[in-house]
C-alpha cells in the first residue's frame, strides 16, 4: 500500500497496522518521523515519542525531531543527551545544545529566556541572519506582547527569504491591529503568489477583511484556512473572532477551545475564550479561565492584565483589578493592553490627570494609536480641546479606520470651546447695531462651516 495513501487515509485516526508492519520490517528514519508526526496528529503521545526517539537514535541531528520531543514536554535536558556524542565528535556543532535549550524554553512557555537564549544563538556569526531563528524570535516577541519587535523579526526574515510563509498569518494579523491594511493586502496577495494551499495567505486575506469589519468574509477565510491545515491556531482564531463578533459565540468559542489545546502556552488564545465568555456575560466561567491562565502561565505582565479585566467586569472586584494592573505596569510600564486597562479604571473614578500623566508616559518612547486616542478622551474631559484635537489626529494618522477617534474629533467639531466663545466675545464688543449683528451671525456659520471642511479636509 503507498505510504501516501496510507497517510491521507489516517486523517486524525489510529496510524494503520500497514504502516507500522513496514516500519518494523524496514527500520527508516523517515518512515519513523511519519509515524512520530502521525501519533501526535492522532493525540498519542507515547509511541509518538518512541518514534521521535527512534530518529534520534538513527539520526542525533534531526531537528524536527527534537522539536517534536520538546513540543510532547520531553525535558530538554534528555533531548540533548541524545545529541551529546555527536555534538563533541562534530566540529562547529556548539550551538546544538544551546538551540535545544533555547526550543525547550520555547515549549515550556518561558517567553523572556527563550528571546534571550534565541538572541545569544542569533549573535552567532554561524547562525546570523538565520531566518528560521527570526522567525522564531518573532513568534516569541508577540506571545510576549511586544508587538513592535515581533513586527520588525518578521520584516527582517522577509527581506532575507522573499518566499517566507510560515509565521505570515502572525504577521499579516500584527499589520492588520495596527490598522496597516495596505500592507496587509499586499502581503496577501505576495503569499498567494507562492502558495494558495497553504493557510497562511488565507489567514492574511481574512484578517484584511476582519479589520474592514467584512466579519462574513473573514469567517470564510478563516474556514478555507483550516481546510488546508487543521492545526493553524492563527486561523481558528481568526474564525473564532469572526463568530463572536457576528453574534455567534458558542460557536466561536469551540474554536478558541480547539486554539488553546493546540497552543496551550499562548495567551491570545485564552484571550479570545475569555471574551467570548464576557460578551455572554459568563463572569464566573471568564474568573475561572483567567485564573487557571494566571496559575498555568504565571504571574507574568500578560496574565496580570487579563485577570484584571475580567475583574473590572465586576463592582465587586474592581480594587483587586487595580492591585493587578499596577503589578503589571510594575513589570512592563510599556505594556498597552496594561495602560488601556488603568485607564479604563482611572476613568471610572474620573482621574483624569492622572490618566494624562499614564498615557504620556507610555507614549514617551512608543506610539499607538488607542493610547493617542484614550488621551484625547481624557484631554477633553479636562477641557484641553486643542491638544485633543491633535492625539485624536495623531490616532487617525496611525489607523485611518480607527472609528472612535473619528467619532471624538467629530463630536469636539460639533461642541463650541472656550477659544470660539472667546473670540465671538471679541467680534460683539468691536461690532455695532442690530443689523451689523445679524450679519455677523451669519459669518459666524459660514466659519463654523469653514473649521468643518478644513477637520474633514485632514481625515
Amino acid at each position: 500500500m503507498p505510504l501516501l495513501y496510507l497517510m491521507g487515509s489516517l486523517q486524525d485516526k489510529e496510524p494503520p497496522k500497514e504502516l507500522t508492519g513496514f516500519s518494523v520490517c524496514v527500520q527508516d528514519k523517515e518512515i519513523n518521523m511519519m509515524l512520530a508526526n502521525l501519533y501526535k496528529k492522532a493525540g498519542q503521545e507515547r509511541p509518538s515519542v518512541t518514534s521521535y526517539k527512534e530518529v534520534l537514535r538513527q539520526c542525533p541531528l534531526a531537528l524536527d525531531a527534537i522539536l517534536g520531543l520538546l513540543s510532547l514536554s520531553v525535558k530538554g535536558a534528555e533531548v540533548a543527551s541524545m545529541t551529546m556524542n555527536v555534538i563533541q565528535t562534530v566540529p562547529n556543532l556548539d550551538w546544538l545544545s544551546v538551540w535545544i535549550k533555547a526550543y525547550a524554553f520555547v515549549h515550556t512557555g518561558d517567553n523572556s529566556r527563550a528571546i534571550n537564549t534565541i538572541c545569544s544563538l542569533e549573535k552567532k556569526s554561524l547562525l546570523r541572519d538565520n531566518v528560521d531563528l527570526l522567525g522564531s524570535l518573532a513568534d516569541l516577541y508577540f506571545r510576549a506582547g511586544d508587538n513592535k519587535n515581533s513586527v520588525l523579526k518578521f520584516e527582517q526574515a522577509q527581506m532575507l527569504d522573499p518566499y517566507l510563509i510560515k509565521g505570515m498569518d502572525v504577521y499579516g494579523y500584527l499589520l492588520a491591529r495596527e490598522g496597516r491594511l495596505e500592507d496587509v493586502e499586499n502581503l496577501g496577495c505576495r503569499l498567494f503568489n507562492i502558495s494558495d494551499q497553504h493557510a497562511e495567505p488565507w489567514v492574511v486575506s481574512g484578517c484584511h477583511s476582519f479589520y474592514s469589519k467584512r466579519y462574513s468574509r473573514a469567517l470564510y477565510l478563516g474556514a478555507k484556512a483550516i481546510q488546508l491545515n487543521s492545526n493553524s491556531v492563527q486561523a481558528l482564531l481568526l474564525k473564532g473572532a469572526a463568530l463572536r463578533n457576528m453574534g455567534r459565540v458558542q460557536e466561536a468559542i469551540i474554536h478558541f477551545r480547539e486554539a488553546i489545546r493546540l497552543a496551550p502556552c499562548r495567551l491570545d488564545c485564552y484571550e479570545g475564550l475569555i471574551e467570548c465568555y464576557l460578551a455572554s456575560n459568563s463572569i464566573r466561567e471568564a474568573m475561572v479561565m483567567a485564573n487557571n491562565v494566571y496559575k498555568t502561565l504565571g504571574a507574568n505582565a500578560q496574565t496580570l492584565t487579563l485577570l484584571a479585566t475580567v475583574c473590572l467586569e465586576d463592582p465587586v472586584t474592581q480594587e483587586k483589578a487595580k492591585t493587578l494592573l499596577d503589578k503589571a505596569l510594575n513589570q512592563r510600564p510599556d505594556y498597552i493592553k496594561a495602560v488601556v486597562k488603568k485607564a479604563e479604571l482611572l476613568s471610572r473614578e474620573q482621574k483624569y490627570e492622572d490618566g494624562i500623566a499614564l498615557l504620556r508616559n507610555a507614549l514617551a518612547n512608543q506610539s499607538d494609536c488607542v493610547l493617542h486616542r484614550i488621551l484625547g478622551d481624557f484631554l477633553v474631559a479636562v477641557n484641553e480641546y486643542q491638544e485633543a484635537m491633535d492625539q485624536y489626529s495623531i490616532a487617525l494618522s496611525l489607523d485611518p479606520n480607527d472609528q472612535k477617534s473619528l467619532e471624538g474629533m467629530q463630536k469636539m467639531e460639533k461642541e463650541e470651546s472656550p477659544t470660539d466663545a472667546t473670540q465671538e466675545e471679541d467680534v460683539d464688543d468691536m461690532e455695532g447695531s442690530g443689523e451689523e449683528g445679524d450679519l455677523e451671525g451669519s459669518d459666524s456659520e459660514a466659519a463654523q462651516w469653514a473649521d468643518q471642511e478644513q477637520w474633514f479636509g485632514m481625515q
